[in-house]
């Protein structure tokens, strides 16, 4: 699982916490590409139990194709200040992206998280994940990313990068839909 070193690695922006996961609206420092996006889940309880438990455990990102691997060698679920592996299948490619919980967020109304990329990862951000419910009962998953090319080999391989981006949210959009 090569684990190894996340925790040595650091965070290729500043500062964590900026896609603002418990908060109904962020902002995206200078010099850096913001993206938001609401879609609707579903409506009532039920749906919000089935989404929000999907959500904490990467539900998001593994039913987009990614596989995700704690770097501690625990549990799968989100936890703030934890490293993971996030793994891109492309073909018989495989990317490893690094990258750290930032922020969690778990209310009656509101939960979510945010994770920031670490050094090696092929963009440089932080992007959130938050299932939010209104008074109508509306389950609404919000998508939110501020993001800068990576460094090194990545710097040049970025305009690949934000078409992968693109492709990848259609699929997080969909994700929550239905449980």
């Amino acid at each position: 699982m090569a684990s190894t070193g996340l925790a040595d690695r650091r965070l290729t922006y500043g500062p964590a916490g900026v896609t603002a996961p418990g908060d109904a609206v962020s902002s995206a420092p200078a010099g850096r590409r913001a993206y938001e996006r609401s879609v609707l889940v579903g409506r009532g309880d039920e749906c919000w139990v089935h989404a929000r438990a999907a959500l904490l455990s990467w539900g998001v990102k593994t039913r987009s194709g990614f596989a995700v691997e704690p770097a501690s060698g625990s549990g799968p679920g989100v936890r703030g200040g934890a490293d993971y592996w996030l793994v891109a299948s492309v073909g018989p490619l495989r990317i490893r992206e690094p990258a750290r919980v930032v922020a969690v967020v778990d209310r009656p109304d509101r939960c979510g998280f945010a994770y920031g990329t670490l050094e090696g990862h092929p963009v440089s951000g932080e992007e959130a994940f938050v299932l939010h419910r209104g008074d109508d009962g509306d389950v609404r998953l919000t998508l939110r990313s501020v993001t800068a090319p990576g460094a090194g080999r990545w710097r040049l391989a970025f305009p690949g990068v934000l078409i992968a981006q693109r492709w990848y949210r259609r699929r997080y959009a969909r994700a929550l839909v239905g449980g």
